[in-house]
């Protein structure tokens, strides 16, 4: 059981060396360090894939596999024909991408009331799930 589900872009942050991106890399190693978290299968590829591939600067894979060794001690959710039911009704349902309906299956697994994404509606609540983005600027 885990609070909290955190997605790819919170954990790519959190490893991130990036000038530009330093608030939203304390932002998201604060969550690391005070979020009763867990995350899914699917969102430990994301990060790797992120991290390792997409970033300007790559991550080097060995601090990446590091990094994700530590992630993946805390609550995993496995892609299961269960979580792939609940993904495919969430995404008819909300009308949101399989992906991110994968995502928040795999936090209604967990026990996880919130999701800390940027990539999904901030505030949104789907079938008891509230995504929140932790890097909002205030209005």
């Amino acid at each position: 059981m885990a609070e909290a589900l955190l997605d790819a872009n919170v954990l790519v942050y959190a490893m991130s060396d990036a000038a530009g991106e330093r608030a939203k890399r304390e932002e998201a190693r604060r969550l690391l360090e005070t979020v009763d978290y867990g995350t899914s299968y699917q969102v430990l590829m994301e990060t790797w894939v992120a991290a390792t591939r997409k970033m300007k600067i790559p991550v080097a894979e060995e601090k990446v596999l590091a990094f994700l060794e530590r992630v993946a001690a805390q609550p995993v959710a496995h892609g299961t024909p269960e979580l792939w039911r609940a993904a495919v009704r969430l995404a008819a349902r909300y009308g949101v991408h399989p992906y991110d309906a994968a995502i928040l299956a795999a936090a209604k697994e967990l026990g996880a009331a919130i999701v800390y994404s940027e990539d999904m509606a901030d505030g949104q609540d789907y079938d008891g799930v509230k995504v929140i983005n932790p890097f909002r600027q205030p209005s």
